[in-house]
């Protein structure tokens, strides 16, 4: 059974943060549509800041929980966008569901997916079907618990999870906004897929592929 050491953490924050700066312009692009075409910005800016303040830490000496408290904290004070809190809190559930723990175990780590998924919907009350980054988080954590109710391991799992994302993310194209500026649109929102589920989307991907690699810092445990 896989186990997450903060080497490892470290190293998916730095996958996320390449693949984002990679997709920036094309969430930029998404956001034009409905918003400032900024997201992309935004979201390289925060991911950014979290690369640069995690890989400062010294993964001998700190715990995953100080992995992802510091992950929060960088992305808040880079992001004044509302993703800054929606993933500042994300960051800080997932950090207090690891909390006491020199090494996560697959099934800590599930409950911090899940502690971030909810800590999205209760920072920005949103629901599904709000066209928001909720409608890529709460399918992937729901994916999540029911493969792992099924006996699912935890890749097995976060690939269940990634595919509920896409699917979440693609599907609000076909909605109009009940939250964010994007809601004063009305129906001209619809037929746009919404920016924030699409990087939750991408996030989501990213973590599903890190946290499932073998070998490494952290790769196969007992």
């Amino acid at each position: 059974m896989s186990t997450f050491d903060s080497a490892r953490l470290i190293a998916l924050f730095e996958a996320v943060a390449t693949r984002i700066e990679t997709e920036k312009d094309h969430l930029c692009a998404l956001d034009g549509h409905i918003g400032d075409a900024d997201h992309g910005i935004a979201m390289a800016q925060g991911f950014n800041a979290v690369h640069a303040a995690v890989t400062d830490l010294d993964p001998g000496a700190a715990a995953p929980s100080d992995v992802f408290n510091t992950a929060a904290k960088a992305f808040l004070n880079a992001v004044g966008a509302s993703s800054g809190p929606l993933y500042a809190t994300a960051f800080m559930r997932a950090g207090a569901a690891l909390k006491g723990k020199e090494v996560a175990t697959e099934d800590d780590m599930a409950q911090a997916f899940q502690a971030m998924a909810q800590g999205i919907e209760d920072r920005g009350k949103a629901a599904v079907g709000d066209k928001t980054m909720v409608d890529a988080w709460r399918p992937a954590a729901d994916a999540l618990s029911k493969a792992r109710e099924g006996g699912s391991d935890l890749a097995a799992a976060l690939h269940a999870a990634e595919q509920a994302a896409a699917k979440g993310a693609e599907a609000t194209a076909d909605m109009v906004a009940a939250k964010g500026r994007s809601s004063r649109l009305g129906e001209r929102a619809r037929g746009h897929v919404d920016p924030g589920a699409a990087s939750a989307a991408i996030i989501i991907e990213v973590m599903a592929k890190s946290l499932s690699a073998t070998g490494g810092a952290g790769g196969e445990g007992a």
